[in-house]
């Protein structure tokens, strides 16, 4: 282990349990999410929010709100140094390098589009292969995301 300390590691605050909230922070905007992460034997495991809540607010994406948190967090692994490129951090969990960085670009959606899809707000025809861009790349321009994802109409 290298005694030096990486520059690009921050301190990370997870808070588990609460909505979803966004703040912003050193300039950077912050979505906190109700995931909890449950040790199971080898695995960690991503728990969304108790189903009778989803029921409330017209529906969890369970596969789609465990696919953006496994976005984040591999994000985090690469903002932190553990793995220098998407294609280190594909071989390290055995995944297919395409699919890493399909489920990495959906770090870049916009902050209200995420905070949604984790209250179960989303459009009902939005879907995980919509999300991943595997059809049409999504747009990097966050008004353009949302009118192509079909958040403008939610918002009016």
């Amino acid at each position: 282990m290298s005694t030096t300390t990486n520059p690009r590691k921050r301190a990370i605050r997870v808070e588990v349990g609460t909505d979803a909230r966004s703040y912003v922070s050193d300039g950077q905007r912050v979505t906190l999410v109700p995931l909890m992460i449950k040790r199971r034997q080898n695995r960690k495991l991503l728990i969304p929010p108790a189903p009778d809540a989803a029921t409330a607010t017209g529906g969890f994406d369970v596969p789609m709100i465990k696919t953006l948190g496994k976005a984040f967090y591999w994000k985090r692994l690469i903002d932190e140094g553990v793995y220098p490129t998407t294609a280190d951090l594909a071989r390290a969990l055995k995944l297919e390098p395409g699919w890493a960085a399909e489920v990495l670009r959906m770090t870049m959606l916009a902050p209200d589009i995420v905070e949604a899809i984790f209250e179960g707000r989303q459009p009902r025809l939005l879907n995980l292969h919509t999300l991943r861009g595997r059809q049409d790349l999504l747009p990097r321009d966050w008004a353009e995301q949302r009118k192509v994802l079909g958040f403008s109409a939610l918002e009016s």
